[in-house]
C-alpha cells in the first residue's frame, strides 16, 4: 500500500472496539506503572488533517469516566515504517486545538491546584483549550504544540497505530517511534 493509498483509505471516521488499557505515566508504589484506561475516536479529514477525541476512564471497562481530551491538526509522513508491508510512519502535530474537559471532581481538584495560570477555574464538564499553554498534568509547555512520532497501518476495516512503549516513554522522539502495533480501531461505518 502507497502512502495516496494509505491517505485515501484513512478517510473518515474510527473508533476503538472497547476501551483500552495503555502502561500510564505515574507509578504505584511498588515501582509498577498504573494503568491508563482510554476509548479513540479519530476522524482523518483529508489533506493531512486530523482529529482525535480520547475518553479516560478510571476502570478497564469504561464505567467511570475521568476526562475527554480533544486534539486537531496534521499528520506529517516521514516515509514507510517497517513493522508491516504499507504501513507508514505518521507524526500527529496537534497544531490546531488540543482541549481538556474533566468529568470527575477528583479530576478538577487536581487541575485546580496544578494548571491555574492563565486557566479559569476548572469544573466538571467545561472544557477549556490547553492550546499552547503550559499544561503540567500532560507533559504541555507554553508555546509548543503536541507532537507524537506514530505509525499507521491499515488492513480492511482496522486501523493501527503503534503500541505504547512498556516503560512509558512516549513518542516524544523519533528513537522513541513505537515498534509494534496496538490494538486497532475499527471503520465508523454510516447508519
Amino acid at each position: 500500500m502507497s502512502l495516496e493509498d494509505t491517505k485515501r483509505g484513512l478517510a473518515g471516521e474510527w473508533i476503538s472496539l472497547a476501551p483500552e488499557v495503555r502502561p500510564g505515566a505515574t507509578k504505584n508504589p511498588d515501582g509498577t506503572l498504573k494503568p491508563f484506561y482510554l476509548s479513540r475516536v479519530f476522524k482523518y479529514l483529508g489533506e493531512d488533517r486530523f482529529e482525535l477525541t480520547i475518553d479516560n476512564w478510571a476502570d478497564p471497562y469504561g464505567k467511570v469516566a475521568l476526562a475527554r481530551i480533544y486534539l486537531r491538526g496534521h499528520i506529517k509522513w516521514p516515509g514507510e515504517h517497517p513493522i508491516a508491508a504499507g504501513a507508514q510512519k505518521a507524526d500527529f502535530h496537534a497544531d490546531e486545538a488540543y482541549e481538556v474537559t474533566p468529568l470527575v471532581p477528583g479530576f478538577v481538584d487536581i487541575l485546580n491546584k496544578v494548571a491555574t495560570a492563565g486557566f479559569a477555574p476548572w469544573q466538571i464538564g467545561k472544557t477549556q483549550s490547553v492550546f499552547g499553554k503550559t499544561f503540567v498534568p500532560f507533559g504541555l509547555t507554553e508555546g509548543r504544540n503536541f507532537m507524537e512520532h506514530d505509525l499507521v497501518y491499515l488492513q480492511e476495516d482496522y486501523l493501527f497505530w503503534g503500541a505504547r512503549n512498556i516503560d512509558g516513554r512516549g513518542f516524544d522522539t523519533e528513537q522513541n517511534r513505537p515498534a509494534n502495533l496496538q490494538i486497532p480501531m475499527r471503520r465508523q461505518t454510516q447508519r
